[in-house]
């Protein structure tokens, strides 16, 4: 049997990049996966993709994480279509990133409305259905700035230092109702946004080749690499983890410095 068999799985931000590659590796694995995503043509292009290359039943719901109301919306039509969600993926995100005092407070809201506020609200909308079940699991896709600080990058940090914090509380205030709360913190990830950063560079080759020179294992993550811990932590054979963030980032927050 397939490790999430009969399971249903909802991924926020699914329609690219990460969240594009957990949620195929949850089709795989034999899960119904609802694509909770913000741009329609990215989202319904993934569920219908992952749905004809593994065969599994998936269905796309436009969803704004930010939006108590979208959210709901997402919840009820993923009740409708599946029944209730044993497994939330939290994956949708944005960069915010600048000096502090340039930063406006719209920008500040934004930042946290999407990459904080956004998770809770998620979790709000799925955990009661998985606490009568007596069973579920969420994944949080923070980053290696949930523990570690770039400058130049307020305040992501910030936001993704409090995605830990409600991972953290969250696990211990469901772990007796049988539900597994853990993080996923990727480093630099080979996904179709890191190429268009690279592409904005003078030299986007030399670009690339000086990020992945920084890496201890000389390359990018790839994406199908930080799905294969999401679905381990979304299966029941990682049920006592319980608060943990796994780290996988080719060990750059383990070197001191150059």
């Amino acid at each position: 049997m397939r490790r999430l068999e009969r399971q249903t799985a909802i991924v926020t931000g699914a329609g690219q990049g990460i969240g594009r590659a957990i949620a195929r590796r949850f089709a795989q694995e034999g899960a119904r996966v609802v694509i909770a995503e913000l741009d329609r043509e990215t989202g319904d292009k993934a569920a219908g993709e992952i749905a004809e290359e593994t065969g599994a039943e998936t269905c796309f719901v436009a969803t704004d994480v930010s939006d108590p109301d979208s959210v709901a919306r997402m919840a009820a039509a993923t009740e409708r279509r599946f029944g209730h969600a044993s497994v939330l993926v939290n994956n949708a995100g944005i960069n915010v990133f600048h000096r502090p005092l340039d930063l406006t407070d719209e920008d500040w809201r934004r930042c946290f409305a999407v990459d904080l506020d956004g998770a809770w609200i998620c979790c709000r909308a799925v955990l009661p259905a998985m606490v009568a079940a007596g069973d579920g699991a969420i994944i949080n896709i923070i980053s290696n700035h949930s523990f570690s600080v770039i400058p130049g990058t307020f305040p992501y940090p910030v936001a993704k230092h409090g995605l830990l914090g409600l991972t953290r509380a969250l696990a211990l205030e469901y772990a007796s109702a049988g539900i597994a709360i853990n993080a996923i913190s990727p480093g630099y990830t080979d996904t179709a946004l890191a190429e268009a950063e690279f592409a904005r560079a003078e030299d986007p080759v030399r670009a690339r080749a000086e990020t992945e020179a920084k890496q201890p294992v000389g390359r990018l993550c790839y994406p199908d690499e930080i799905a294969a811990i999401a679905a381990l932590l979304a299966s029941h054979e990682a049920r006592f983890m319980i608060g943990e963030n796994v780290v996988i980032d080719g060990g750059v927050s383990i070197r001191m410095y150059e």
